[in-house]
């Protein structure tokens, strides 16, 4: 993986003395550092070239092995917000969405303290744009679990409106791996398998930095993504190919700076808690 090696090297060796018996939040935090920390060591890092992980096996194909499956640790309470947060949706109202796309209200409602995607009406944006950052999103799907594969729990939460983690029901339900929640739609599998049961809530722990463009439009730095699924490692800054689409790669076309947050809407009543943004600084 050009230019990311030594982050890799860096998460690798720092991590090497975070063991089990620290208590899973506290390794998270130091985990989370960590990658914030060495995402800001300047030029080094700034990668243009995916793994080769991405193309080994054709888009979305059943042979590509299956993630080995970690159990994580039991659902919690949801996970307060760091005093320099933005929150986006604390449980009472949509204040901060809108349908995306348009200024029009959006379908999606909420109750109980989440926001439930009302089915086939459309996709959900934040009226706020960002690039770098630390996002926190829990999200669960629905129970009794109906379908297979890609029809089951199906949404999505897209960076910047372009690169997409998967939401999905992946429990005890196989599916491409490249697109089995926690993946890189398309892209990347996860790590491993750290998925709870349908019903159940989960968390997404996502640092994201976005791409960069010279003034004439061409790629300077890829953009890269690491994820945490349930407090597990499930991406490792990985260096993303481009936007992320359904059997396709397609390149990087100069983008805006900053752009929405988005949440997709697949049809089925997936919902989501929980869920603030940690704006970065220009990292890369």
């Amino acid at each position: 993986m050009l230019g990311t090696t030594p982050a890799n090297e860096t998460m690798r060796t720092a991590t090497d003395g975070v063991g089990l018996g620290v208590p899973l939040g506290v390794r998270l935090g130091i985990v989370l550092g960590i990658v914030l920390g060495t995402a800001t060591t300047g030029a080094a890092q700034c990668a243009t070239q995916p793994s080769a992980i991405v193309t080994a096996y054709p888009i979305h194909s059943m042979d590509r092995p299956q993630p080995v499956i970690v159990t994580p640790a039991p659902a919690g309470a949801p996970v307060p917000a760091p005093s320099d947060a933005i929150v986006l949706f604390d449980g009472k109202d949509l204040a901060n969405w809108q349908a995306a796309d348009t200024t029009a209200p959006t379908s999606w409602f909420v109750k109980d303290g989440y926001m439930q995607v009302a089915g086939k009406t459309g996709d959900l944006e934040t009226k706020r744009a960002f690039g770098d950052m630390q996002l926190h999103v829990e999200w669960m799907t629905p129970t009794p679990a109906e379908g297979e594969g890609q029809e089951r729990g199906n949404s999505g939460v897209y960076l910047m409106k372009t690169f997409e983690v998967q939401v999905l029901d992946s429990y005890q339900n196989p599916t491409y791996a490249d697109g089995a929640a926690g993946s890189v739609f398309g892209q990347y599998p996860p790590l491993v398998n750290a998925s709870r049961p349908p019903g159940v809530w989960q968390t997404y722990d996502i640092v994201f930095h976005r791409p960069r463009f010279a003034a004439n439009g061409t790629l300077q730095c890829a953009a890269r993504v690491t994820v945490f699924q349930n407090g597990v490692l499930v991406q490792n800054d990985a260096v993303l190919t481009g936007p992320t689409a359904y059997k396709r790669r397609p390149p990087y076309a100069a983008m805006p700076d900053k752009m929405p947050l988005l949440l997709q809407d697949h049809g089925h009543p997936v919902r989501f808690r929980d869920i603030w943004v940690r704006e970065l600084g220009d990292a890369n």
